[in-house]
């Protein structure tokens, strides 16, 4: 039984540190928003974000654009929602709350924040959209995720999983979109 009680503590203490690890970095990514442009490209980042809109209308355009790739284009973006729809799913079962410790730059749709839907969106969008020559979503989807921080309103370790969750969201259906490889 101490054997069980000793890895209880050594795993509470665990615990403890990557709780303390997520607050401080956190709080010195959030400071970077001290800075009036930087919290409003972040401000812009979280707005545009906002349900995966962004990366929505980004797969909606390049099908549009690419006649010749629509099917693959769409269904990398049937796979973005899909993967934002999942994080929503795991944030109301998780029911992580918001971090309290800093003030917040920008209004959230909800106050559970494990994992980032904005993280979990943008990261299938980068997978799903670079597997069809799109580039450029990479950069953009790692700056959404950072800006999630700097706006102060997920722990790094909610983006991380939600960038998680996304990438293999997008990456378990790469074979269905058809993508060119």
């Amino acid at each position: 039984m101490d054997d069980i009680d000793d890895m209880d503590r050594r795993i509470d203490e665990m615990d403890r540190r990557i709780d303390d690890m997520d607050r401080r970095l956190l709080s010195a990514l959030h400071a970077c928003g001290a800075d009036p442009r930087v919290a409003a490209v972040a401000r812009a980042l979280s707005w545009t974000g906002e349900h995966g809109a962004l990366w929505l209308t980004a797969g909606l355009v390049g099908a549009a654009v690419d006649r010749d790739r629509r099917g693959p284009w769409l269904r990398g973006t049937a796979l973005t929602a899909t993967a934002h729809l999942t994080s929503m799913g795991v944030k109301r079962l998780v029911r992580r709350p918001r971090p309290g410790h800093v003030q917040p730059l920008v209004r959230t749709a909800g106050r559970h924040s494990f994992p980032s839907s904005h993280a979990t969106s943008a990261a299938a969008a980068a997978v799903a959209f670079g597997a069809l020559g799109a580039p450029v979503v990479l950069p953009l989807a790692a700056a959404m995720c950072v800006s999630r921080l700097v706006v102060g309103v997920h722990y790094p370790s909610d983006v991380a999983a939600g960038a998680a969750l996304g990438a293999l969201t997008a990456r378990l259906g790469a074979r269905w979109m058809g993508a060119a490889r």
